[in-house]
């Protein structure tokens, strides 16, 4: 028979259960996951994909990746908006918004991130590290 008991101590910042934690630091940084049993970088999962082990350690992103695939979408939006997948240094691929305008925004541009969540739909928000030269676009 499981027994709760109130002295029992929260788990800290490098806990699986931290994410979903309102108290975790920085909530201006983007939080993933690595598993302790194969080291595979994953953002917002329950189990690793690799090995599906459950032993999750919370980790803070240095917030830079590269564009990986990025689409102008129109729909339930007044204006038109980009949706990128992100391939983070750390190895794992987060879905976000890049800012600038959508059709400037090209697979294999570097991107930083600016805010951990946007407002609105809850997803990373990115900025291009540098305006890339394109003559022809």
């Amino acid at each position: 028979m499981y027994h709760h008991s109130g002295s029992v101590a929260r788990q800290g910042f490098g806990s699986a259960t931290s994410l979903l934690e309102p108290s975790a630091p920085a909530s201006d940084a983007l939080l993933y996951q690595r598993c302790n049993w194969c080291g595979t970088a994953m953002y917002h999962r329950l189990l690793c994909p690799v090995c599906q082990g459950s032993d999750l350690r919370t980790e803070r992103s240095e917030g830079v990746g590269t564009v990986r695939h990025s689409t102008i979408v129109h729909r339930n939006t007044p204006a038109a908006r980009n949706v990128s997948m992100i391939e983070m240094t750390e190895g794992f691929v987060v879905r976000g918004r890049v800012m600038g305008p959508p059709i400037g925004i090209h697979s294999g541009d570097r991107v930083r991130l600016s805010q951990a969540k946007d407002p609105v739909r809850g997803e990373p928000v990115f900025q291009l590290v540098d305006e890339p030269y394109r003559a022809w676009t």
